[in-house]
């Protein structure tokens, strides 16, 4: 028994029991997201589109965040699996030491440049003193929430999936008072304005990373032995690099990716326009699917990271594979009745008759896709916990900037002339994104990325000395 889960146990209920408290975590998320542009749209359009903007530069500044993280579960999730716990503590102080590192650093860059900030963004003059406001109250967001990543990272290696569940609704019900009480003047609180959402943002992070760091104190996770000396640390450190640079690398490319493809659809030589509603619309809904996709892609991260570090590399590999038969079954039933309803959930979010047109067309495609999808999702979130985010760079990469957007554009421009050629270059790189991502995840020695499983005085080896095939 390990935290509370037996290696006994039945595969589908050791993923199981991981998987569920996930589910539910990242529909609170979803959550969150959505009291936030329901409440700007309730206060000014002027609001709501400073948010949007806002909120995608945000993902920007937290890409060293959701990296490190990564590298986090996979470094910590492989030593609970060889029984190393001092390298488990000392890899949780390492951790919070590059989260705090890294958040005051990235503030103290940012502040002075805040202004070129948003001239990058192209804000135009007449939100430009919003989306200031909510860029200089995210900026002071930055170091609790990079902590409340890093934490709820640490947890979820060690298998206690529990706890940033019940951050997380922590999180959502601090954001959710705030808005409607200081963005809105409700249950007596002072109205704010749009004010009152950037400091709903800033106090519900705060929340949930005092809550993550109480725990981590009370587990004894949090002490003096827990912050390692520089002898340590930079061979540890060296993983960590080695996991995190290609993760982020992989976002930022897989998120510009996105931005062209916007571009191109915005170019159509007809319809453009409605073409764009459809797909912003469209790719809501589809984000509801990809929920307990994510949930999956976070379970595979910790189970073939465990099994990895305990030395049985067939049995993380096959549980790999579990984890990816049972999320394409479940998810792939959810989407089937999803389509059910497609038309009525277009004719709630848009008015118009074209645009609900254009959304059922982009799901049709994209949903056919969700299978391929999922496979992607999970297959890449079992190579992050082996730590070969390497190969996630290159499939994802390639796929994305070699084959959808040329494909977008040789056929939404230049064959079809019309939005459902778009929709289907994205339906045709996701077939080849997961194939490639399945045939290097069944036969490729991705193991060799994992963290030595023995070593002197729990030391980290340095990536030169990580043992291969472990």
């Amino acid at each position: 028994m390990q935290n509370g889960f037996d290696e006994n146990d039945k595969p589908l209920k050791n993923i199981w029991r991981l998987t569920w408290p996930q589910v539910i975590m990242m529909f609170f998320h979803f959550w969150i997201g959505f009291v936030d542009v329901y409440v700007a749209g309730k206060l000014d359009r002027d609001v709501q589109a400073s948010l949007g903007l806002i909120t995608s530069c945000l993902f920007f500044l937290l890409i060293i965040a959701q990296a490190t993280a990564g590298g986090v579960v996979a470094a910590i999730s492989q030593s609970i699996g060889a029984g190393l716990y001092k390298r488990v503590q000392r890899y949780v102080g390492l951790s919070l030491e590059l989260a705090v590192s890294c958040g005051v650093l990235i503030v103290i860059l940012a502040w002075p440049v805040r202004g070129l900030l948003l001239d990058l963004l192209q804000v135009p003059p007449e939100i430009e003193g919003i989306t200031e406001y909510f860029l200089e109250v995210y900026l002071f967001t930055l170091l609790p929430y990079y902590l409340l990543i890093t934490a709820n990272a640490v947890f979820r290696a060690r298998k206690e999936v529990m706890v940033p569940l019940w951050v997380m609704m922590l999180v959502m019900a601090v954001n959710t008072v705030a808005d409607f009480g200081l963005g809105l003047g409700l249950w007596g609180l002072p109205d704010m304005g749009y004010r009152g959402l950037a400091w709903a943002t800033f106090f519900a992070v705060l929340a949930g990373a005092s809550l993550c760091l109480a725990v981590l104190w009370r587990k004894g996770l949090i002490r003096r032995a827990s912050f390692p000396p520089l002898r340590w640390i930079r061979p540890a450190a060296a993983y960590l690099w080695k996991v995190a640079w290609p993760g982020g690398m992989m976002q930022v490319l897989w998120q510009s990716g996105y931005l062209v493809l916007f571009a191109i659809v915005a170019a159509l030589p007809a319809d453009s326009i409605t073409a764009m509603a459809g797909m912003t619309v469209g790719l809501r809904i589809e984000s509801i699917l990809f929920l307990p996709g994510v949930a999956f892609n976070m379970t595979a991260s910790v189970l073939v990271g465990h099994y990895l570090g305990a030395g049985r590399p067939d049995e993380a590999r096959s549980y790999g594979f579990r984890i990816l038969g049972l999320g394409v079954v479940i998810i792939s039933l959810f989407t089937l009745g999803v389509w059910q309803f497609v038309d009525e959930l277009a004719a709630i979010l848009s008015p118009e008759a074209a645009v609900r047109a254009e959304i059922v067309n982009y799901l049709f495609y994209n949903m056919i896709a969700i299978p391929f999808t999922l496979t992607s999702m999970i297959l890449g979130g079992a190579m992050a916990g082996a730590g070969a985010t390497v190969y996630n760079l290159y499939v994802f990469g390639i796929t994305v900037w070699c084959v959808r957007l040329p494909l977008a554009y040789v056929l939404g421009h230049m064959v079809l002339a019309e939005s459902t050629g778009v929709w289907m270059a994205q339906l045709a790189s996701q077939c080849v994104q997961s194939l490639v991502l399945l045939y290097v995840f069944a036969f490729g020695n991705w193991q060799r990325f994992a963290l030595g499983r023995r070593n002197r005085n729990n030391m980290v080896p340095a990536p030169a000395t990580v043992k291969q095939g472990t």
